[in-house]
C-alpha cells in the first residue's frame, strides 16, 4: 500500500499537506490511470482565490457563492504512469505524462482522457507541468483569430501573460506589446519575445502604444481587473478583437461600451479555458488534449521556452509558507512549482 497525500486548504489562509488514504492498485476503475507525480505547478490566480476563501471560484453563470472548505487545487502536473485499468489503451505503465485537472497530490488517479503522453525526451517534467496552464493563453490567442503580422497586446504579465507573449510571438504577431505596472515583469516579457513593454499607469500609455502600431488589432486581457480592460479598449484599432482571459471576480467597475466597444466594432470574446470543445478541435477552438500536444511540440522544438518561466521550486510539506506568500506578496514569482520526487 502506498499512502495518498495531498495539499488541502482546510480553511481560509490554511494549507496543509495531509494523508488522505491509501492507494490500492487493485481497485482502480477499468478506464483509470495512476500517475506518480513528479512536479506540479501553481496557478496563481485560481489558487490564491481558493486559499483566501474567495466565494467566486466557479465560472458557471448561475453558480452560487461558495464559502465552504476544505478546498483542493493544483490542476497542472506531470509524472509517470504506475498502473492502468484493464481497458486503458492510450498510455502504458512507465510512460511520462501530463495530467490535467488533477490535484497537488503524490498520486493522481484519473480517467485516461486526462493524461497526455510526453513524446519527446527533450521535455523535462518541469516544462511538462506547465504545459496545461499554458493552454489557457494559447486558447485566447486562437480566439482573437490572430493573423500574421498583426499587432497583439497583452495586458497583465503574470505567468499567463508571459505565456501569451510567447504564443503571440510564435504565431507571428508584430509588434507584440506587453503591459504591466511592474517593471520586472515588463523586462521578463521582453526576454520572452515582446517587442515593446509599457506601463499602463503611465499618463501617456495609450499614446505610446499607438505610436508603435497605430491601434491594436488583437489583445489578451489577463488582469481580470476592470481598469485593465478599460485601458485595453482605449488602445484598440477599429474592428479589434479582445480575449478576456483574466478571471474578473468583481463586477465593481463600468465600461463605456457605446464609445469603446459598440462604435469601433470591437469584438469581446470569453477565453475561460472551459469554453472549448470536449472532443473535436476546429478553427480557434481546440480541445484540451490538442492544445497540450501543441504546447509540448512547440516546447520540444525550442519555439516555446517554458523553462524560462520556472522561477521557484518548493516541497509540498512547505505549502503553508508558499501559499501565504502567494496571498500576501505582490512580487510572488511567476512560475512556482512543487517537487514531489522526495516525498
Amino acid at each position: 500500500m502506498e499512502a495518498l497525500k495531498q495539499i488541502i486548504f482546510t480553511q481560509a489562509y490554511k494549507a496543509e499537506y495531509l494523508k488522505v488514504g491509501d492507494l490500492d492498485f487493485t481497485k482502480i476503475d477499468i478506464n483509470e490511470v495512476v500517475v506518480k507525480t513528479k512536479v506540479s505547478t501553481i496557478s496563481a490566480g485560481t489558487e490564491r482565490a481558493n486559499f483566501v476563501g474567495d466565494p467566486n471560484v466557479s465560472s458557471a453563470r448561475n453558480a452560487k457563492p461558495d464559502t465552504s472548505f476544505p478546498r483542493t487545487v493544483g490542476y497542472s502536473s506531470a509524472g509517470d504512469v504506475v498502473a492502468i485499468g484493464s481497458s486503458v489503451s492510450k498510455v502504458k505503465v512507465g510512460d511520462r505524462v501530463v495530467v490535467y485537472w488533477g490535484k497537488h497530490k503524490n498520486y493522481n488517479i484519473v480517467n485516461e482522457n486526462q493524461v497526455v503522453k510526453i513524446e519527446s525526451e527533450k521535455i523535462s517534467y518541469e516544462e511538462a507541468a506547465i504545459s496545461f496552464i499554458s493552454t489557457f493563453p494559447l486558447a485566447a490567442v486562437r480566439k482573437v483569430k490572430l493573423e500574421l503580422g498583426e499587432s497583439l497586446m497583452v495586458m497583465g504579465l503574470g505567468i499567463l501573460g508571459q505565456l501569451a507573449v510567447m504564443y503571440a510571438r510564435a504565431a507571428g504577431a508584430y509588434p507584440v506589446i506587453a503591459c504591466d505596472p511592474i517593471a520586472e515583469r515588463r523586462e521578463e516579457a521582453l526576454k520572452n519575445g515582446a517587442d515593446y513593454a509599457f506601463d499602463p499607469l503611465d499618463e501617456e500609455f495609450e499614446k505610446k502604444v499607438r505610436s508603435v502600431c497605430g491601434g491594436v488589432k488583437a489583445a489578451i486581457e489577463v488582469t481580470g481587473v476592470g481598469a485593465g480592460l478599460n485601458e485595453t479598449l482605449d488602445c484598440m484599432a477599429k474592428f479589434g478583437r479582445v480575449a478576456l482571459l483574466g478571471c474578473t471576480r468583481s463586477s465593481n467597475f463600468s465600461i463605456d461600451y457605446y464609445h469603446k466597444v459598440h462604435g469601433p466594432g470591437i469584438t469581446l470574446v470569453g477565453a475561460h479555458t472551459m469554453a472549448r470543445p470536449e472532443k473535436e478541435s476546429h478553427p480557434s477552438y481546440f480541445t484540451h488534449v490538442d492544445d497540450i500536444k501543441t504546447a509540448l511540440n512547440l516546447c520540444a522544438s525550442g519555439r516555446l521556452p517554458l523553462k524560462n518561466l520556472i522561477k521557484e521550486t518548493n516541497y509540498p510539506r512547505n505549502c503553508q509558507e508558499v501559499f501565504t506568500r502567494l496571498a500576501t506578496d505582490k512580487n510572488f514569482p511567476l512560475g512556482v512549482q512543487f517537487d514531489w520526487r522526495e516525498e
